[in-house]
């Protein structure tokens, strides 16, 4: 079947003017290794796995699916490490963002319950297209230099990041993307466009323990990009029993979206979460679905009863 190049063109749009957005994330609060390399557990000897896979405006053609995954784990009180991974695809493999990073933080003791860790994101990004079959509004590809030759590239990237955290509470500031790629390099005295600028978040949630069963977990994330939109995500969450969470989140301009979760084993956990679009982009899809699994294995099999993982 042959991709129709419209969504296409109003992505390519978007981005030339408006800034590359790294892809949504509706469970944040369980990504946030991938989005910071500060983010630290401060639970030795326990390894954190998680994977989140995303279908975005469901019904548009083309619409964003990415998959991430992450693995970290402390080496000691101080030291923690990790691997990350995002795969984004847009327009049914037209564009396709593949993001491997390792990650490392150093964690201070302020005192008591209070830590302070610094990360650092190293790895590589790397973008493929493919506009085989792609039709144009005037029929002929060739009259459009920019979908004439698919791109295949390989770049390096870092980031860094910080995160002060407690038992039940943490905030984060991050830019994991400091050097600045472009997806279409100037060629043949076309302008470059798709370039991906540095994001910034802003993260930040804390527990409250309403009683022995229930407790009420508000979270939010920002992230600024230069001349895009400032994108804010706020969410509350209720947690019943360490076990099963219900919440709401909005995204301010763009979309409100319920969670759920559930710890099916005291390691295993897993989530779902809806977005409904508020945008005009609403009438052309019918939501977004974001599915979320979390596991902790025991590295030295002791088996001991840890802290439940709030975020």
């Amino acid at each position: 079947m042959k991709k129709i190049i419209i969504f296409i063109s109003f992505f390519f749009y978007i981005t030339s003017i408006s800034a590359q957005q790294d892809p949504e994330y509706t469970h944040y609060m369980y990504n946030m290794s991938v989005v910071n390399p500060a983010y630290a557990s401060g639970m030795p000897a326990m390894l954190n796995l998680g994977g989140l896979y995303r279908t975005q405006w469901v019904g548009a053609v083309g619409a964003p699916k990415t998959f991430t995954f992450f693995g970290h784990t402390a080496i000691n009180d101080k030291v923690e490490v990790g691997l990350s991974l995002i795969s984004d695809d847009i327009g049914d493999g037209a564009k396709k963002e593949n993001n491997v990073y390792a990650d490392f933080a150093y964690v201070l003791n302020l005192g008591g319950q209070n830590r302070l860790s610094l990360g650092l994101k190293a790895g590589f990004s790397s973008i493929q297209t493919n506009f085989n079959g792609f039709v144009l509004q005037s029929g002929d590809t060739s009259t459009d230099l920019a979908f004439a030759e698919d791109v295949n590239v390989t770049k390096p990237n870092i980031g860094v990041g910080a995160y002060f955290f407690r038992n039940n509470f943490y905030v984060g500031l991050s830019a994991p993307n400091l050097l600045n790629t472009k997806h279409i390099e100037e060629k043949s005295g076309i302008n470059a466009f798709g370039s991906e600028d540095i994001h910034t978040f802003l993260t930040a949630g804390y527990v409250f323990q309403i009683n022995d069963k229930v407790k009420l977990k508000p979270a939010f994330m920002t992230k600024y990009v230069t001349g895009a939109p400032l994108s804010i995500d706020i969410t509350a969450n209720v947690l019943y029993n360490n076990k099963f969470e219900l919440g709401a989140a909005y995204r301010i301009d763009d979309a409100i979206s319920g969670l759920v979760n559930i710890n099916v084993t005291p390691s295993l956990r897993v989530g779902y979460a809806y977005d409904y679009t508020l945008s005009n982009l609403g009438q052309f899809n019918s939501g977004t679905h974001e599915i979320m699994l979390l596991f902790d294995l025991d590295l030295l099999g002791k088996g001991f009863d840890k802290s439940p993982r709030f975020f």
